[in-house]
């Protein structure tokens, strides 16, 4: 189940962002359950094995039974543009994945190098972005006004999509 999940997350996510963007940090992926779940105990960011079913803990499936990956990701060729390095915004990025990669299930950006979990699901991907950093919430998720169409106002002069 991990090696279903963590392929699927690579091939569906993780390559085309690689194609697109040149390098990409992985910060953290795959967890077993105790190593989590020490994480978790520590206060080491880490949240708790049940909420991480199907996304840090890839050989074991949500609760509807799909399997997933996460992946904590830093794309270093958009944290170094100008454009970020003056704002700290991590949201041209989330819009641009948000249209580009139609697979993705979950993005949570977190403050330092616009760090952020990306989530692959198997079945049923949410698509939903939040952040912990700057501009904290939701972004977007099924249903919201901003959902579907064009974001690409939000993210002129990055690079041509390439999968």
């Amino acid at each position: 189940m991990a090696l279903q999940a963590g392929r699927g997350l690579c091939e569906n996510l993780l390559e085309p962002l690689h194609c697109t963007f040149g390098h990409v940090v992985v910060r953290s992926a795959f967890r077993s359950r105790v190593v989590n779940a020490y994480g978790h105990a520590l206060g080491f960011n880490c949240g708790s094995n049940e909420r991480n079913r199907a996304k840090h803990i890839w050989d074991w499936p949500a609760k509807d039974g799909s399997i997933g990956a996460t992946a904590c990701i830093v794309i270093p060729s958009f944290i170094n543009t100008k454009q970020y390095q003056d704002t700290l915004d991590w949201r041209p990025l989330a819009w641009y994945i948000h249209d580009h990669l139609q697979q993705y299930s979950e993005m949570v950006f977190f403050a330092k190098n616009a760090a952020f979990n990306l989530t692959w699901r198997k079945d049923k991907p949410l698509r939903k972005i939040s952040s912990k950093a700057r501009y904290k919430g939701t972004l977007t998720e099924p249903g919201a006004d901003n959902h579907s169409g064009d974001h690409s106002s939000h993210y002129p002069g990055f690079p041509e999509f390439k999968s």
